[in-house]
């Protein structure tokens, strides 16, 4: 069956092809009578505009890099938080009749080819999500003057827009909550230090027990449960007196309370346990583990509509969200 075209639409429409051309690509400059016509005429029809013929009328592509620079692994089976930043980017970008290519940066190869692809042309903003200290993508895509948002505030300085989350006063709830319950050898393990979230996290922890004046006692893990575990043995023939620890993200919780329980250490009694970010998997470890919820759902959704606000010619305004305090079994 061949395909309608943009004459037999006009034709059917009572239009001339510019008018139907005009319609279909969103202009304004056509009054509500036409409109409703064109738009009869291209029901019935059955046309779909040709996105290619679009873009180089309207020079954009509809489509936005959701970029995270961390490897498929990690993406795909050990951080749930990479999930639901994802679905929640889609769903919102869908929402605006956008779409979402996702791109992998694990790897200087796939940094190259993804400042290549943008600078082609083939998307009309990026997000970034997962930004490291040495990561060269956020000046790339700033130098390339792509309307680009980033998942967290940049650890480098460079000039691009943000939503976080507020990772200090996170911190400060958490090691509050502990000295309340009248912990006194307050431990952490901090997250990867080239990243903003494990910088301020540590930047937190260290405020409120400075505010105490008790000592910070310090691990640094990168995020994941494993390094939860060892960094929680550590910490262990570091202080073997520590009565509380507060860990800078649940996956390294996990690990921590898996430490302990090797160790024969009981939770709280023995010592206390505080994560960050509330993932689903919190409410089912044992005990269940008290943390801050980080609304990484609404981060998402606040960084699309960051994006979208700049691609018609918006304030690039960062956005920081609050934290909140889950008391559970754990503290």
């Amino acid at each position: 069956m061949k395909r309608p075209t943009l004459e037999a639409v006009a034709a059917r429409a009572g239009v001339s092809r510019a008018t139907v051309s005009r319609v279909v690509n969103g202009q304004l400059t056509v009054t509500p009578q036409i409109r409703d016509a064109v738009m009869r005429a291209v029901d019935e029809l059955g046309y779909v505009p040709n996105s290619a013929a679009r873009s180089l009328v309207t020079q954009r592509t509809d489509s936005v890099a959701l970029v995270v620079s961390e490897p498929p692994t990690r993406v795909f089976s050990e951080d749930p938080m990479f999930s639901t930043v994802i679905r929640s980017a889609s769903l919102e970008l869908e929402a605006a009749d956008k779409q979402v290519v996702l791109m992998l940066a694990g790897s200087q190869k796939s940094h190259a080819r993804i400042e290549r692809y943008v600078a082609g042309g083939h998307v009309d903003g990026v997000m970034l999500i997962s930004m490291h200290g040495a990561d060269p993508l956020p000046a790339a895509v700033a130098r390339m003057g792509v309307p680009a948002v980033s998942y967290g505030r940049p650890a480098v300085p460079v000039p691009l827009p943000y939503v976080d989350n507020d990772n200090v006063g996170g911190a400060v709830k958490a090691v509050r909550h502990l000295l309340d319950r009248g912990r006194r050898r307050i431990a952490t393990i901090a997250g990867p230090q080239d990243m903003i979230g494990g910088q301020d996290r540590l930047a937190g922890y260290r405020d409120a027990l400075r505010d105490s004046d008790r000592r910070s006692i310090v691990a640094v893990g990168d995020f994941t449960r494993q390094s939860g575990a060892a960094a929680m043995r550590h910490l262990l023939q570091d202080d073997p007196q520590l009565d509380a620890v507060f860990v800078a993200n649940d996956l390294m919780a996990i690990g921590a309370l898996q430490a302990l329980r090797q160790a024969g250490r009981r939770v709280p009694d023995d010592v206390a346990v505080v994560g960050f970010d509330d993932i689903e998997a919190a409410r089912f470890t044992e005990p269940p583990l008290t943390t801050i919820r980080h609304p990484v759902s609404e981060q998402a959704a606040a960084m699309v509509q960051l994006l979208l606000g700049l691609l018609r010619g918006g304030p690039a305004v960062p956005v920081v969200l609050p934290t909140e305090l889950v008391v559970r079994d754990s503290a």
